[in-house]
């Protein structure tokens, strides 16, 4: 099954996987699961340690790219198609970064990995 990480499931999985649920962290590690990652969650985290809102995670942040390669995760491009569909979500949701990773979600017909209930506002399926 593929299966596309919410932003705090990133953090939680790389950094602190304790913070995951039994369900979440079972998922994550059946080798069986592509794991997906959205470019949206690497914008997210640099956005938010450069605002110092996300202490702790510098680390996480300056090698990105290579602790999703460690972990065997597969990166989530965002382009222009996914951006049209992200700004025509119809839904009372402000977050930028969650609006992207649903609608990637809905556009590739997999569920997110995610303790954040208000994603379901967009209609993704959200396992937790």
């Amino acid at each position: 099954m593929k299966l596309l990480l919410d932003t705090c499931t990133v953090i939680w999985a790389t950094m602190s996987p304790s913070a995951l649920s039994r369900d979440a962290l079972e998922l994550i590690a059946d080798e069986a699961n592509e794991i997906l990652v959205s470019a949206a969650s690497a914008w997210e985290i640099a956005t938010k340690v450069r605002l110092g809102r996300l202490p702790g995670a510098e680390k996480l942040e300056r090698n990105f790219l290579d602790v999703m390669d460690a972990a065997g995760y597969s990166l989530l491009s965002i382009d222009a198609a996914a951006a049209l569909r992200t700004g025509r979500l119809v839904a009372d949701h402000r977050d930028p970064f969650d609006r992207m990773i649903a609608a990637q979600a809905l556009a590739l017909d997999v569920p997110v990995l995610s303790p954040d209930a208000q994603l379901e506002v967009f209609g993704v399926r959200r396992l937790w």
